[in-house]
C-alpha cells in the first residue's frame, strides 16, 4: 500500500492559499481516480483506491502544516508501512510557480510540515512532490506570504500543472520514480 499525502492546513479560510497546494494536489488526484476523501481518522481526511492496480490512501491532514507528523506516524504504524512507502506533496517557495521538483528522500529544507513528518516517521527517506509556489518578495513575512492567496496567472498556471503531478504520482506508485524525475524536473511552466 502507498499513502499519498497532501499538506495543507484545515479551515475554509486557508483554502487556495500558497500552503495548501498540496491539499489541491490530492484534490485532483481522487477525482482523476475515484476516490472520495470523506473519512476523518488518524487526524487526517483520508479516501482509499487504487492507482496503476496499486492500493493507495490519499491523506490530507488536518493537524495544521507545522504538525503534519502526527497524523502520518499512526497510519505508518496501524498499516505496518515504512517512510518510503509515503509520497508527500507539499509547496515549495524556491521554485518558480508550477515548477516541480521530485526526490526520492532528503532534508526539511526549512519547511516545517516536512521537519514535523521526519521528526514523526524517524526517518528522511520518503519521496515528495514539490510544487512551486514562487519565491516571497521582498518585504514579505513568509507567513503572510505562504498562507497567501494565487493570483490568477498564478492559478491558471497551476491547474495546468496538476496532470503532471498526478503523472508523477502516478509513477512513483508504480515504482517508477526515476522517469518521474526525468519526466517532470527540468519541465518548464
Amino acid at each position: 500500500m502507498k499513502i499519498i499525502v497532501g499538506l495543507g492546513n484545515p479551515e475554509k479560510k486557508y483554502e487556495n492559499t500558497r500552503h495548501n497546494i498540496g491539499f489541491a494536489a490530492i484534490d485532483y488526484i481522487a477525482e482523476k481516480v475515484g476516490i472520495n476523501i470523506n473519512t476523518g481518522k488518524y487526524k487526517a481526511l483520508i479516501g482509499s483506491g487504487y492507482i496503476e492496480g496499486e492500493k493507495v490512501l490519499l491523506a490530507k491532514p488536518q493537524t495544521y502544516m507545522n504538525l503534519s507528523g502526527e497524523s502520518l506516524r499512526p497510519i505508518m504504524d496501524f498499516y505496518k508501512l515504512e517512510p518510503e512507502d509515503f509520497l508527500i506533496i507539499f509547496d515549495d517557495i524556491d521554485l518558480d510557480v508550477g515548477r516541480l521538483r521530485i526526490r526520492r528522500k532528503g532534508s526539511a529544507g526549512g519547511h516545517n510540515g516536512i521537519k514535523s513528518i521526519i521528526s514523526h516517521l524517524g526517518s528522511m527517506e520518503f519521496p515528495r512532490i514539490k510544487i512551486g509556489v514562487g519565491a516571497k518578495p521582498k518585504g514579505y513575512d513568509l507567513a503572510d506570504y505562504v498562507l497567501g492567496h494565487f493570483s490568477k496567472e498564478d492559478q491558471a498556471i497551476l491547474s495546468e500543472r496538476m496532470d503532471d503531478v498526478y503523472d508523477a504520482a502516478k509513477l512513483i506508485v508504480s515504482g517508477d520514480i526515476t522517469e518521474a524525475m526525468n519526466r517532470h524536473n527540468n519541465k518548464k511552466k
